[in-house]
């Protein structure tokens, strides 16, 4: 399958998983709506404490595409740039994950380059990447964030 093709597959799935929670919030939300005046004190009770789950719902949802957005845009720079951590050549597990002496061998490299000039985001952006490839996801993450807040910095 081509990366194109891949791509296509994967903004698809994430479309429909947005739809199929936006529906899953409005049907809530209508549950919600019918306790709260139905005029009892329990099921209003019930229905404002249902109500907050939408709200949360689409905020974290939001907030997962607007990183995920972020994510592919420093990827892309980065790729451009010709600074996306090269993993081809390393060694893998059956499962397809980098071994773990690579994939600790690789992020010290990559730990270097960031001491060595802090404030680039893609610096922080390959550490990321070199979290991830060694599974550390949390500081990834953190990581990640701390390259897409120095990037928009930069612009």
């Amino acid at each position: 399958m081509s990366e194109g093709a891949r791509a296509l597959r994967i903004q698809l799935l994430i479309g429909f998983m947005c739809v199929a929670l936006v529906v899953y919030f409005v049907l809530l939300g209508r549950a919600a709506l019918m306790l709260i005046t139905s005029g009892e004190p329990a099921p209003i009770g019930l229905g404002l404490a249902i109500l907050i789950l939408p709200v949360i719902g689409v905020w974290v949802m939001v907030a997962t595409l607007k990183a995920g957005l972020a994510h592919q845009r420093l990827a892309r720079l980065a790729r451009e740039q010709g600074m996306e951590l090269d993993v081809s050549g390393l060694p893998r597990r059956p499962s397809g994950r980098i071994e773990r002496d690579a994939a600790d061998a690789l992020f010290a490299t990559v730990r270097d380059e960031l001491e060595a000039d802090p404030d680039n985001w893609l610096r922080w952006y390959r550490l990321a990447r070199a979290y991830d490839y060694a599974g550390d996801r949390g500081r990834a993450r953190e990581t990640m964030r701390r390259a897409v807040l120095l990037q928009e910095a930069a612009r």
